[in-house]
């Protein structure tokens, strides 16, 4: 194993064995990084074999499998959260140490710590070419909108602040209301977060926009919708799903017309970020009313379908279709196979960082539900894999709070609030 020290606390490598990550245990070391896709070689010991190599050796493992070309900011910040995290040293390793080098750098250089220059001159040094870096700077500058993900590990929900760098405009997509199924507590934690983030780039919203009503968290448009008194929105099928949930709930006076949202949007609507051109497309299938939201370069497609690696969202939910999620996700896939893609969940299979970015292209060439799928044999399989998933914990609560555009339900008498959770309408869920 060849090393590098790029730190006091970094050392980069090329590939270790086994045999290397056991003997890290009486180096100093506190955590492994391994940033080679498990397929990349055949002959690489693979995520699973350096992580119980890691147990063994009592040491931290984070994975977070990228290419030079597929890097993208959630990558830069689960590296530079990894170093900030350990107590000793940090061994990171690809198969030259080369992809380890520019994630420092660039973890850096998004603090602010490092320029391009200093990239430059810092790759020279250790005998490594990072102009790759400099040209991920580059483009991260010149792509409108920017975007920045906070990732939600309770709920793998990601949530989006989307903006114009010229005008500082900016909305808010998918955001999460705190809510702890155990004690029934909520809090805003991750939409203080999300305001935070605003305030300190000088922002100013426009939006607060949901991709559907949520089954697996609470929306915290409404909370933010007070802060802000930015306007919120959604897609104007919403109204079939709160008649269906309606029903469910059995409250006969509850409006069933949109009007907890200031605006609905039809599928084709255009409105802008700024300066730059946003429009709807209507994606039913997870649900009777998912929309893709398409600003600029970027579109936040949430449940249709999940990183290369993931697949697509289920279908069996109360109004889902199989067939309808295939349709919704070619309409997606049309689109130029440079486009961003953002997802709304990540679940993170086999331990690795959480991601949410992606491209057309990428999910064309590599996510195992579409690539070389029919519509007929990708119905086919999700309908078997739907079949034995259990239903999300907070379903039941979630969709009393979301078709009601996130508002929490009245106080009773008593000054509490109460969720009403109807028993065994969910026929045929999987426990």
């Amino acid at each position: 194993m060849r090393t590098i020290r790029i730190s006091d606390a970094l050392i980069i490598a090329d590939q270790p064995t086994e045999t290397d990550i056991i003997n890290l245990r009486d180096q100093d070391f506190d955590t492994l990084i391994n940033l080679r896709p498990d397929d990349e070689e055949a002959d690489q010991p693979g995520s699973r074999v350096e992580r119980a190599a890691a147990e063994l050796a009592g040491l931290h493992y984070s994975f977070i499998p990228v290419s030079v070309a597929s890097i993208t900011e959630a990558d830069v910040e689960a590296f530079g959260k990894a170093l900030e995290q350990t107590h000793g040293g940090v061994l990171a390793h690809c198969k030259t140490g080369t992809r380890a080098a520019i994630l420092y750098v660039l973890s850096k250089a998004l603090k602010e710590e490092m320029t391009d220059r200093e990239i430059t001159e810092f790759g020279q040094s250790i005998g490594m070419d990072l102009s790759p870096a400099s040209k991920w700077l580059a483009r991260q500058h010149d792509r409108k909108p920017v975007v920045k993900g906070f990732f939600d590990q309770r709920t793998w929900s990601v949530q989006y602040v989307v903006s114009d760098p010229q005008t500082r405009k900016c909305v808010i997509i998918d955001p999460v209301l705190d809510f702890n199924e155990e004690s029934g507590a909520t809090s805003t934690e991750h939409a203080l977060e999300i305001l935070s983030y605003i305030e300190a780039n000088g922002l100013s919203v426009q939006w607060i926009l949901d991709t559907h009503p949520h089954a697996d968290h609470f929306s915290a448009a409404h909370y933010l919708a007070g802060r802000t008194g930015a306007p919120t929105a959604i897609g104007e099928k919403v109204v079939d799903v709160q008649r269906l949930w309606k029903d469910i709930y059995n409250v006969p006076d509850f409006p069933a017309d949109g009007s907890q949202w200031s605006k609905l949007f039809a599928d084709g609507e255009t409105f802008s970020v700024g300066n730059i051109p946003g429009k709807v497309i209507f994606s039913p299938g997870h649900t009777l009313a998912s929309v893709t939201y398409v600003i600029g370069d970027a579109a936040f497609v949430h449940d249709t379908m999940f990183m290369p690696d993931s697949g697509t969202a289920r279908a069996d939910f109360p109004g889902g279709d199989a067939h309808l999620l295939w349709r919704s996700m070619q309409t997606i896939l049309g689109l130029p196979e440079q486009t961003r893609v953002f997802t709304g969940h990540d679940y993170q299979p086999d331990g690795r960082a959480p991601r949410w970015e992606s491209t057309v292209g990428e999910q064309r060439a590599l996510n195992p539900h579409l690539a070389g799928m029919t519509e007929e044999r990708f119905a086919e399989v999700r309908q078997k894999r739907d079949l034995t998933l259990p239903m999300p914990k907070l379903i039941l609560p979630s969709l009393q709070v979301n078709i009601r555009g996130g508002r929490l339900p009245e106080p009773e008498a008593n000054g509490t609030r109460y969720l009403k959770i109807p028993l065994d309408v969910l026929e045929g869920a999987a426990w």
